[in-house]
Order: C-alpha cells, then sequence, then structure tokens
C-alpha cells in the first residue's frame, strides 16, 4: 500500500472505532498534511520516515514559531498515525514512539465576569434586525451560558431535542458521546419564546411547500444550520454593543464562564466534568487555578495591607 492511503484509512480508523467528530478527522487531516509536504520536499515519506527525520520535522515547526502547543499537536497526530501504521503492518517499527513531545503552554482560559455575561445577555436580546433575529439571538446566549456548551452542540442542537418545555437538554458532543444538561428559567423562557417564532416559521415555510427544518436554529446554508463563524461573529458584534473587550469574548469564552461561574459559587468539581462532557477530571481542573488566580487578584486589590505593600 502506498503511504498516500496511510491518512485517509487512518481517519477511517478514528471515526469508526473511536467516534471522532468531523472537527477532530479535519485537525488530524491538516496537521499530517503538513508533514506529509515537509517530508516530500525532504525527500522522503511515511513508510521510510526515521526518528531522526521526525525529530527534524518538529525542529522545522519550532524555526516556524509555531506555539508549543501546535508543535505538541502535530507530535502527536504523527505518533498516533505511525503507531497506527505499525499496528496494520504498513511499518515494522514505530519511529515515533521514543520521541518526547515540547509540552503544552499553560495557560489559563479567559473568562467573563457575571457583570460582563449580564451586560452580554441583554445585548444580544436587543441585536438584530427583526424581533425574530433578536428573539433567536437571546435564546443562543441564554442557552450557551446556562449549559457551557460547545459552540458546535449549540448551533447544531435538533429542534426536537427542545419540544415541550424541557428542564434538561440532551446534548451529543465529542465522539458521538451524549448528556444532559439543566436549563436554568431565563434560558427556558428564551427558549419558549424562540420555539413561537420558529413555530412559526414553519408554519409558513409548510405554507410554502418547503420541508420543515430539523435544526432549533435553522439556515439556509450548506450545513442547514447556523455555522459556528456565523455565531463567532455575532458575538462580537455583542460584545461591541454590551461594552465588553470583543478580544475577550468567543463562544468558548462563555464555556469557561460557565464553569468559572458554577466552581465559585460551590458547585463539585465532577459535576461540572459531567456538564462540560470532559472525558478526564484533568482537563476540568483547569478552572481551579482560574478560580484561585481571581481570588488572589482579589486580596491584592482589596486587601489594605496588600495595597501598602
Amino acid at each position: 500500500m502506498t503511504p498516500a492511503r496511510w491518512v485517509p484509512l487512518f481517519l477511517e480508523a478514528l471515526a469508526a472505532e473511536r467516534g471522532a467528530a468531523a472537527n477532530t478527522l479535519a485537525a488530524y487531516d491538516r496537521d499530517l498534511a503538513h508533514a506529509r509536504d515537509w517530508l516530500h520536499d525532504n525527500g522522503k515519506d511515511f513508510d521510510n520516515a526515521a526518528e531522526d527525520t521526525i525529530e527534524a520535522y518538529l525542529v522545522h515547526c519550532d524555526k516556524q514559531g509555531l506555539s508549543r502547543a501546535t508543535r505538541a499537536r502535530r507530535l502527536s497526530s504523527l505518533k498516533q498515525l505511525f503507531r497506527f501504521a505499525f499496528e496494520e503492518g504498513l511499518r515494522t517499527d514505530n519511529p515515533a514512539l521514543q520521541i518526547a513531545g515540547p509540552g503544552r503552554d499553560k495557560r489559563l482560559p479567559k473568562t467573563l465576569s457575571v457583570q460582563e455575561v449580564d451586560r452580554l445577555l441583554t445585548a444580544a436580546e436587543a441585536h438584530g434586525r427583526t424581533e425574530s433575529d433578536r428573539t433567536r439571538n437571546a435564546c443562543l446566549m441564554q442557552l450557551l451560558y446556562a449549559t457551557g456548551m460547545r459552540v458546535t452542540e449549540l448551533v447544531s442542537l435538533p429542534v426536537a431535542a427542545a419540544r415541550g418545555d424541557p428542564r434538561m437538554l440532551l446534548i451529543r458532543g465529542k465522539g458521538g458521546k451524549e448528556r444532559m444538561v439543566p436549563l436554568s428559567p431565563p434560558a427556558r423562557e428564551a427558549l419558549a419564546l424562540w420555539l413561537q417564532t420558529r413555530n412559526s416559521q414553519d408554519d409558513t415555510a409548510h405554507a410554502e411547500g418547503k420541508p420543515h427544518s430539523p435544526h432549533l436554529f435553522p439556515s439556509r446554508g450548506k450545513a442547514g444550520h447556523l455555522t459556528r463563524h456565523a455565531f463567532y461573529m455575532l458575538i462580537k458584534e455583542f460584545a461591541v454593543e454590551a461594552g465588553v473587550s470583543p478580544d475577550k469574548v468567543t463562544p468558548h469564552t462563555l464555556r469557561h464562564a460557565f464553569a468559572t461561574h458554577l466552581l465559585a459559587n460551590g458547585a463539585d468539581l465532577r459535576a461540572i466534568q459531567t456538564l462540560l462532557g470532559h472525558a478526564d477530571v484533568a482537563t476540568t481542573e483547569i478552572y481551579t487555578h482560574v478560580l484561585e488566580e481571581r481570588l488572589r487578584d482579589l486580596v491584592l486589590e482589596h486587601h489594605p495591607l496588600a495595597k501598602d505593600a
């Protein structure tokens, strides 16, 4: 088998055996395409690259100024590909087995204060050319902050999951794993208002002989629902109107705010892990560091002895 077929087969195996999401598969494909191009430029390929060749590739990535996180991810992609090739008998060795990664930068996630989130929620309610747009925007933001969903999970929600005034939403996350998340009263109210508007739109579509959309936030685009990029741009507009720095605000920042605000109010770390859909609690533990840093800043800012220092 030619090395050109290795990556497609590897991605097929990831999808079939681990239920890897489309975004995950696309990220692996990009990383491995970059490595393959570099190998070709240096007269090598996946079937004959040795350990020193891979190390030279990592040095090249470092010279390009790529972050440690990006370099670590690219090495991880190569490690998994070569392990797959070894297990499938495509190679008799695994040249990446002994290579240590550069590690990841331990950056704490950016988050928002409760006041900033309140201003964003208010801005979303008022943003939009039509009443329908404003109702949808309010629902998007309320659901995002109430549940801590990933943006892909939010924009692709099926409308069936929201019927019947639910107190819990069933979310399909990474790898097809499902989890239940509770809805706050404001989120339920915003959802009910949006469903009224959306049902009216369905009635109009039906009268015109058009099919109903299965998505909670439908769109005429190829995906059939509001895209991640469209919502990313929307949330930046909310930030401007709310007087919050747009640099601080992304859909993922609201996910971080959800977790840190829960933790600050006494929520159990394991419960937050379940709500966020983290496979490992170690991923969730980053929020304890965020909280510790905020408490330290609070003391330094307000304690009288700290001011005298």
